[in-house]
């Protein structure tokens, strides 16, 4: 059987750090046992366009041959599952591999927005010390209404990790409530309707999963009903929130900041507009590439998950239910749901 895996080039720094298991280099660790079995191991970045080693692969797994798609990570997005299920592909992914990584930099991308902490850094760099340029536009997370789009895996860590900061208020939008208890826990409240939600919230934080009920769903008009000068962060997918529209709203201070490590387009462009978008007071900007669910620590759980769901399936083992996008013809209960 051939295995074809689409990683990122992980370059002398996947040579020089073995951990780096999402890499082309380092395979996901899983070429040993791979061929061990007999099974042909393909390894490669090159996922785009007609030529690519992607297309070349994938005629030895077409529609009669393809049995599996897996994601080392979370989020199928990248495959069309309905045509999964019309030819009765499983889809999986290794769900909860990455939350913790992914709830963590929510957090810090949170508090370097609140804080004003970029421009105060980049001030260092400079060599200057005007204290007031940096503290006119920081504040306390203490006493603000913070708010979760979307209140599944990673969301609803969000809020746990939120408890010891006394915020004012924690609100989730998402279409399932939570289970009553687990509202408690975290001392949340519900708000059903989206634009009372934004309007709601002094930081709101992206945690929903992209697909067409939620693409370009933060946009010019959503963003009207958003509080004035409320900060934004986006660890879920960039095309939930439109590109253009964000940067606007941050060039005109009606968003005070916005923070993720997700684009519309991956590799981001160089001349991405949200790479040099700055609130009127010359911060704002908390972008990074998308590494949040690639640290180390997400990158051994995946790695090892993926082994489980291969193994599960080479031996003929049902697959943990949890990982299931797609079962055989079939969307599973969670395939948007929980994530």
């Amino acid at each position: 059987m051939k295995v074809l895996a689409v990683l990122y080039n992980g370059f002398q720094a996947a040579k020089a750090e073995p951990r780096l298991l999402g890499t082309v280099e380092n395979e996901l660790g899983l070429r040993r046992y791979l061929e061990s079995l007999g099974h042909e191991y393909v390894v490669t970045s090159s996922k785009e366009g007609p030529e690519s080693d992607f297309q070349k692969h994938i005629v030895d797994s077409d529609a009669k041959n393809l049995k599996l798609c897996v994601t080392a990570g979370v989020g199928s997005d990248h495959i069309d599952l309905n045509a999964a299920v019309d030819r009765k592909v499983q889809v999986l992914e290794v769900s909860g591999s990455n939350v913790v990584s992914v709830a963590e930099h929510v957090l810090m991308s949170i508090l370097l927005l609140v804080r004003n902490f970029v421009p105060a850094h980049e001030m260092i760099e400079r060599g200057d010390w005007q204290v007031s340029d940096i503290a006119r536009n920081a504040f306390d997370l203490e006493g603000k209404v913070v708010g979760t789009l979307g209140a599944g895996r990673i969301g609803y860590r969000v809020l746990q990790r939120l408890q010891p900061f006394n915020c004012k208020e924690l609100l989730y939008y998402d279409y399932n409530p939570l289970p009553m208890a687990a509202q408690s826990t975290v001392d949340v409240r519900r708000v059903a309707d989206l634009k009372e939600f934004v309007a709601q919230c002094d930081v709101l934080t992206v945690n929903t999963p992209l697909h067409e009920g939620t693409r370009n769903l933060i946009n010019k008009d959503l963003l009207h009903h958003f509080k004035p000068g409320a900060w934004l962060v986006n660890t879920a997918r960039g095309a939930i929130c439109n590109a253009e529209d964000v940067a606007a709203a941050v060039k005109s201070g009606r968003l005070n900041g916005y923070a993720g490590d997700v684009w519309n387009v991956q590799p981001a462009p160089k001349d991405h507009i949200w790479r040099t978008m700055k609130n009127p007071l010359g911060g704002g900007n908390g972008m990074v590439p998308h590494y949040s669910g690639t640290t180390l620590d997400a990158q051994a759980r995946y790695a090892a998950g993926t082994k489980a769901i291969l193994e599960n399936y080479f031996e003929g083992k049902e697959q943990d239910p949890v990982n299931v996008i797609v079962g055989i013809g079939k969307y599973e209960s969670k395939a948007y749901g929980q994530r």
